[in-house]
């Protein structure tokens, strides 16, 4: 099978896919993107997807390349065109293309690309003994709600977070709160077994994910609490946790060099990756939520 790009109102090959050097998505990180989860062709979410999308836009003053119901249908076009069971659709809006000036240009029209690759979920092994995540301070810009090209600061703690052999970065801000991972939300589930995240605000990216975990969490009961929380808070919490389109819902067992409470995912854990794998129709990746001892490790 043929891999097909939409650029620009044209579906090519992938190897054919171009976009002009002077598209201001190159040339100054000028655009925004969404990451949309598929199963069996069938876009998950997509609707919280795109009014995101139109929230960044807003935010960058960047006009919408055509209706969001125009866009619905062309991600579902390029799903059927990509036809993978578990898949990932990317989808970027850039200003434009340009000669290369800092102001907005006037007459530029939006560009838009949208690819569609095979999903890379976790493991099961991951999923069943969790994972370690890396403390590193969150040197990103100031408007991290708006889901920008420009992703230099999150790909560098993410860099360095593989190499110490974890699988995320968790970001601390100045005053020693975890603010998200590089590319994921993150909770703990306190002693008291409320579900502590970061609330909404310039300083983290408002989920999807995170948005229907806390909606599941409350509909089951669990008491949701939308505070900061300190790193040191997280490594003595009962279960810690991250959530992403793709890392769906992922156990934490280690922080730096301290094992998060028993060094297993927790019961609180293991519903909502239940919960949400069910919602997601990917039922399958709640199957290796069994009771076992982590080995997640990391240098940190």
């Amino acid at each position: 099978m043929t891999r097909q790009a939409y650029v620009d109102g044209r579906f090519l090959p992938i190897a054919k896919a171009r976009v002009a050097v002077e598209d201001r998505g190159y040339q100054f990180a000028d655009g925004v993107y969404e990451v949309i989860k598929a199963v069996a062709g069938e876009p998950c979410d997509l609707d919280r997807h795109l009014a995101r999308l139109e929230r960044s836009l807003a935010a960058l003053r960047i006009p919408v390349p055509m209706s969001m119901p125009a866009l619905a249908l062309v991600v579902r076009e390029a799903l059927a065109r990509n036809p993978i069971r578990k898949a990932i659709v990317y989808l970027q809006v850039t200003r434009g293309v340009a000669p290369r000036n800092h102001l907005f240009p006037r007459d530029a029209r939006p560009s838009l690309v949208i690819t569609v690759r095979r999903a890379p979920f976790p493991s099961d092994r991951e999923r069943a003994e969790g994972v370690a995540v890396l403390s590193l301070p969150d040197r990103r810009w100031g408007r991290c709600d708006i889901k920008s090209i420009s992703l230099l600061a999150n790909l560098l703690a993410k860099q360095e977070a593989a190499e110490a052999g974890c699988r995320e970065a968790w970001l601390v801000d100045e005053a020693g709160r975890v603010t998200e991972g590089s590319a994921s939300n993150a909770y703990i589930v306190d002693s008291e077994g409320r579900l502590v995240t970061h609330p909404l605000g310039p300083r983290i990216l408002g989920g999807v994910t995170r948005s229907v975990i806390l909606e599941l969490a409350r509909e089951a009961g669990i008491e949701v609490v939308e505070r900061p929380f300190t790193l040191t808070e997280a490594k003595e919490a009962r279960e810690a946790f991250l959530t992403s389109t793709t890392s769906l819902v992922l156990p934490v067992t280690r922080i730096d060099d301290r094992v998060v409470a028993n060094g297993m995912p927790g019961g609180t854990t293991r519903r909502l990756a239940r919960l949400y794998a069910e919602r997601s129709g990917i039922p399958e990746a709640a199957t290796g939520l069994r009771e076992r001892r982590s080995i997640a490790s990391c240098r940190g």
